[in-house]
């Protein structure tokens, strides 16, 4: 971004001169708007029933929010202005819709404990991505703490997705869904870490192997989209739990070592 015109006028001395408006990058702000449309179009298409659509807006938001800092970083477009206007997408986009979505599919016949549930899954998004904006600078880029939001709000849309494919109307698995959607709001604002994939280079050759699974990954993903796709993303957040089991083993097992005779 263009610094500010600060040139003096002649006879003004030292006062400055009003500085020019600044422009913002259009390309990675063009996505972020996509986002944010698709978010606001999840919560409309909910609001006419029609929650599969809503579930899949979701998922586009999903893909559209990691494209857009990949696209500012690849065409060094970044900005104060595109990062703030980012995290008001995500807000909308992996926060209020989600908790609309769910509250309007399954959790307003529970009364109080749905829209309670949906709270606290928007509050853990607003949450999760103020300490993700505070902690940028020193936080290790191979890892999010928490659940990333859009991982969350793909997480519930996932289930609804497959409510709906399966002909399951929101009023049986109301319980589930109530069950679901605080895990995903708790998760976001847990210390537990989650894998980034940030540490991927994209430029270097890889095996041919890798080649290969990646499309068999996507046809596994073309037998049945919505259990497939729930299905790893309830994987990916079980993933930090699993992870802090495991840490925690690890550590009373050389605890036990350091305290075993002789050593």
């Amino acid at each position: 971004m263009d610094d500010p015109v600060t040139d003096q006028e002649p006879g003004t001395g030292d006062v400055p001169a009003k500085p020019t408006r600044r422009g913002i990058y259009l390309l990675p702000n063009l996505f972020t708007t996509g986002a944010l449309f698709a978010g606001f179009f999840a919560i409309v298409q909910a609001m006419n029933g029609r929650f599969e659509m809503a579930a899949v807006a979701i998922f586009v938001a999903m893909v559209l929010d990691g494209l857009d800092g990949r696209v500012a970083r690849l065409t060094n477009t970044q900005s104060a202005f595109g990062a703030e206007y980012d995290s008001l997408s995500d807000m909308v986009s992996f926060g209020v819709a989600p908790a609309l979505v769910m509250y309007s599919f399954a959790l307003q016949n529970l009364g109080k404990l749905g829209w309670v549930a949906a709270f606290v899954f928007c509050a853990g998004a607003a949450l999760r991505l103020a300490r993700f904006n505070t902690m940028l600078a020193v936080q290790d880029k191979r890892w999010f703490m928490g659940l990333p939001s859009p991982a969350a709000a793909c997480l519930v849309a996932g289930f609804i997705w497959v409510m709906v494919d399966n002909h399951i109307p929101g009023t049986d698995v109301g319980w589930l869904a109530w069950g679901l959607t605080l895990f995903a709001g708790i998760t976001m604002i847990t210390n537990f870490r989650f894998y980034s994939g940030k540490d991927i280079n994209l430029k270097r050759s890889v095996p041919f192997v890798g080649i290969v699974l990646v499309a068999l990954g996507f046809s596994l993903i073309s037998v049945d989209p919505p259990i497939v796709l729930f299905l790893l993303l309830l994987a990916y957040g079980l993933s930090g739990y699993v992870m802090w089991v495991r840490r925690r083993l690890g550590r009373r097992r050389s605890d036990g070592a350091d305290k075993a005779p002789g050593a």
